[in-house]
């Protein structure tokens, strides 16, 4: 069963609470408002720094193994594509992030942009105007891997969410989006 709008901002607000007591920390206005929107992060970028771009690190097709069946709510077996890309602007990396998309629910226009471009999922769900709708399972820390290591150039924590992109009441995507902590501070 669905959240109520308001029973989900609650929700919301009480998982900002616990990564900022996790953390010790306070968050800014930004952060909050990055890992709580349930609208594009393309656009609220875009907003704040000018258009930016996307680059894809790696994109392929894969079969579900049990653990990404899940994420999408899909059998095992079936396939899905892989996309992790760095969101950045004038070269400097704004926001990395990770998809899984089962192809059985991706129109083929929609998989071929997917495919062939570097075009955030936001604009593309927009360019084809895709009715969804976004609900966060999670807000949290994490400690970089080697690849956020690299991408970023700093070791510090990183602010995460993960969510699902739903249209006709079923998951049309799975994204999780990171952040250097140290990030949107300043706006």
């Amino acid at each position: 069963m669905q959240m109520s709008k308001n029973e989900a901002n609650r929700d919301l607000i009480e998982k900002i609470k616990q990564a900022e007591e996790e953390y010790g920390e306070t968050f800014s206005n930004t952060q909050k408002i990055l890992l709580t929107t349930d609208g594009s992060i393309t656009a609220i970028l875009d907003v704040l720094y000018g258009k930016i771009t996307l680059t894809t690190l790696d994109q392929h097709f894969e079969t579900a193994d049990k653990s990404h069946a899940k994420l999408v709510n899909v059998s095992e077996g079936e396939q899905i594509n892989y996309r992790e890309v760095i969101m950045h602007k004038d070269g400097r990396p704004l926001i990395y992030a990770i998809s899984h998309i089962p192809l059985s629910r991706c129109d083929e226009n929609i998989c071929a942009d997917l495919v062939r471009a570097d075009i955030p999922i936001g604009r593309i769900l927009k360019n084809y105007n895709i009715e969804s709708r976004r609900e966060i399972n999670n807000i949290f820390i994490e400690k970089p891997n080697e690849t956020l290591k690299e991408l970023f150039k700093t070791d510090e924590d990183m602010l995460a969410r993960d969510y699902v992109i739903i249209n006709n009441d079923e998951i049309l995507m799975w994204i999780k989006e990171v952040f250097p902590i140290s990030y949107f501070k300043e706006i």
